[in-house]
């Protein structure tokens, strides 16, 4: 536990609620879905005068354009029909060239520097809670609500010390995507809300039918929405051109080499699929080296590794870190290393410029460069950040051997 810090934050209710309506008006975040058009009835309930928007992203030569996602014109089309069956208004914001420049360059850039990106996070930091509020503001919206199955308690305004939001994970252990919102901001986090993020998906869906909405059913998207298929190498090839590509070779952690590779940027790590050669073990990509290109591959206990570091991390203030001046000492929490890991305890140690040491107690598989690393207090969110390229015991040792024998 975080001494005095969760209870100062959140044990309270004198000091924090979940927000509630008071005729204030909240710009919705509509999908097409089933999960942000049930929000918008939710919300509508309670008081909230309730302003639908589909945030139009795709690009006039996005290759996904036509297809049934968030993204897509079919969403634009559900989106409206929600929102006429619930009587709010609704409009499309053209977002295209902002989520080009920061969502679908550093996807792509992330790639090409040997890293796993999550675009989920940049676009709801960037985009839904980031840009998006100037078109809130500009149409007088109070809030903006999103479906997004995560809780998020307010402090109560204008009652003694001004408190904090506090982000907590969704009721629904199944769809909780407090994940994807750890890179969220106080001020961001104060004027969003999440109606989901008490409820399960199966009263979503009872809740849909029982409005007559053609939604109520839709079938949930599993994928990145702007990458047709989950195929991002394809994606790849057709948004930054083959000459692109950063081509090297492939070789195991004894330094044998195994075979040539048409770009780093097809690898990841913990990969299995797609590798060259004949193994009698199954084999895994351990490591990459964005400076040579290699790729680098190994048995699955090479994957293991029990100590990293994360950079640009954001400290939520219940974590207490939110002044250097108080790192003083490590704290212990569940750390989230990839949206669907189930969490495992870790000792956190705060660094300087934003950086933080993450000691597991138990080895974990691929942890990957590049995604995001959540810290949780049982189902509060203390922070979050990147995985940056370091050197565990076991990728070290490999890349010291591969070193001694493969001339750079």
């Amino acid at each position: 536990m975080l001494p005095g810090k969760i209870d100062s934050c959140i044990s309270s209710s004198k000091l924090l609620i979940r927000m509630k309506a008071n005729k204030q008006r909240v710009l919705l975040g509509m999908s097409g879905g089933v999960d942000s058009s049930v929000a918008g009835y939710l919300l509508r309930e309670q008081g909230y005068e309730v302003i639908g928007v589909t945030i139009k992203v795709w690009p006039q030569d996005c290759i996904s354009r036509a297809e049934d996602k968030c993204c897509g014109p079919q969403a634009v089309a559900d989106a409206r029909g929600v929102a006429h069956s619930l009587g709010i208004p609704h409009y499309v914001v053209d977002e295209a060239d902002q989520f080009e420049r920061l969502v679908i360059d550093y996807f792509s850039s992330e790639y090409q520097a040997g890293r796993t990106p999550n675009p989920c996070v940049m676009c709801n930091e960037k985009l839904k809670f980031g840009n998006l509020w100037s078109k809130a503001t500009a149409l007088g919206c109070d809030y903006i609500a999103t479906g997004h199955y995560a809780i998020i308690e307010h402090p109560v305004a204008g009652v003694g010390d001004p408190g904090c939001a506090v982000l907590r994970k969704g009721l629904d252990p199944r769809k909780d995507q407090s994940y994807f919102l750890f890179s969220l901001r106080q001020a961001q986090l104060r004027r969003a809300l999440t109606p989901l993020g008490e409820m399960l998906k199966p009263q979503i869906r009872e809740i849909a039918r029982s409005l007559g909405l053609k939604v109520a059913d839709k079938i949930d998207s599993q994928e990145i929405c702007f990458v047709p298929g989950n195929d991002y190498k394809a994606f790849l090839r057709s948004h930054i051109g083959g000459n692109e590509f950063h081509r090297g070779e492939i070789y195991d952690v004894a330094g044998n080499f195994i075979a040539e590779h048409d770009g780093i940027e097809f690898f990841t790590i913990g990969q299995r699929k797609g590798l060259p050669g004949g193994s009698p073990r199954p084999r895994y990509v351990v490591d990459l080296d964005p400076q040579t290109n290699r790729v680098i591959v190994g048995d699955a206990d090479d994957l293991l590794c029990d100590e990293f570091e994360i950079d640009r991390v954001n400290w939520h203030p219940v974590a207490g870190f939110a002044d250097p001046g108080r790192w003083e000492t490590s704290i212990e929490a569940t750390i989230k290393i990839r949206y669907n890991h189930p969490g495992t305890p870790a000792t956190i140690v705060p660094l300087k410029d934003n950086r933080a040491r993450i000691q597991l107690r138990e080895p974990q598989r691929a942890v990957t460069p590049g995604q995001a690393a959540v810290l949780y207090n049982d189902d509060v969110v203390l922070g979050g950040g990147w995985i940056c390229r370091t050197e565990p015991v076991k990728r070290t040792e490999a890349l010291s051997r591969l070193a001694a024998l493969v001339p750079a």
